[in-house]
């Protein structure tokens, strides 16, 4: 009976209150950090943010308090063995732990479509929350802010700085064709040229027994070509039996 009180001494609650306290804090900065990719349309949103940071938070925390474990047995021995308890957690173990666990979830949200791959971002992002969630467990609540404000403005503002510097965007197409009313290649490069395109990797196949003739080809452009018109005009296109347009990332 005193090892089940144990779990309820004012020691102990006030430990439990300590580390609630923690939690709460996590789990406000991994819903704020989810909010941001909920509002873009993301497939992880408040919800897995939140956990993830609490996660992270709550394994990290509780290694700080290894003299309060199973009901404060700790503080049943002396002042200097109750201070060596303290030093024998390691939260560096509990910290790789957690960077392997979220890696996982982090894989998970990283989509490929043919020759685009999508959720790189978001894969990243959850990373990111993960280590504010370990640094709030720490007690650096100063760091854990400004991380998650830096984060939050790399995951908001750098998409349009980016499109305003000097770059290229790179979308991938695939054409089908009936084999006999296959294009030239060099018609598909000048095609491509006068919508603001160049091709610049292009891949071929004929299938067995189909008749169709199809062309996988990586396109490049100056900025942000509006790829509309290139739409418009494969869709009116009566050779064309089948089409796909998709950039490179999102």
């Amino acid at each position: 009976m005193d090892l089940l009180r144990s779990y309820w001494s004012p020691a102990e609650l006030a430990t439990n209150g300590l580390i609630f306290l923690h939690l709460l804090g996590a789990l406000a900065v991994g819903l704020l950090l989810g909010y941001e990719r909920s509002y873009h349309g993301r497939a992880a949103g408040m919800r897995t943010y939140g956990l993830v940071c609490l996660a992270s938070a709550a394994l990290t925390v509780v290694n700080a308090f290894p003299s309060m474990w199973y009901g404060g047995i700790g503080t049943q021995v002396s002042h200097e063995a109750a201070l060596a308890g303290a030093l024998a957690g390691d939260p560096t173990r509990v910290i790789q732990g957690i960077v392997t666990g979220v890696g996982f979830l982090g894989a998970g949200v990283i989509m490929r479509e043919g020759l685009s791959i999508r959720g790189l971002s978001t894969a990243a992002s959850i990373w990111a929350t993960s280590a504010i969630g370990i640094i709030i467990g720490l007690g650096f609540y100063a760091v854990a802010v400004a991380t998650a404000v830096v984060t939050i403005l790399v995951m908001s503002l750098l998409r349009p700085v980016e499109r305003l510097l000097p770059h290229r965007s790179v979308i991938h197409l695939t054409l089908v064709f009936p084999r006999d009313k296959a294009p030239q290649p060099q018609d598909l490069r000048l095609q491509a040229k006068q919508h603001g395109f160049e091709v610049v990797d292009w891949a071929f196949h004929l299938a067995s027994g189909s008749g169709q003739f199809e062309c996988q080809l990586v396109l490049q452009g100056k900025g942000d070509p509006d790829p509309m018109a290139l739409i418009s005009t494969l869709a009116s296109t009566d050779a064309v039996v089948e089409f796909k347009l998709s950039p490179s990332r999102i």
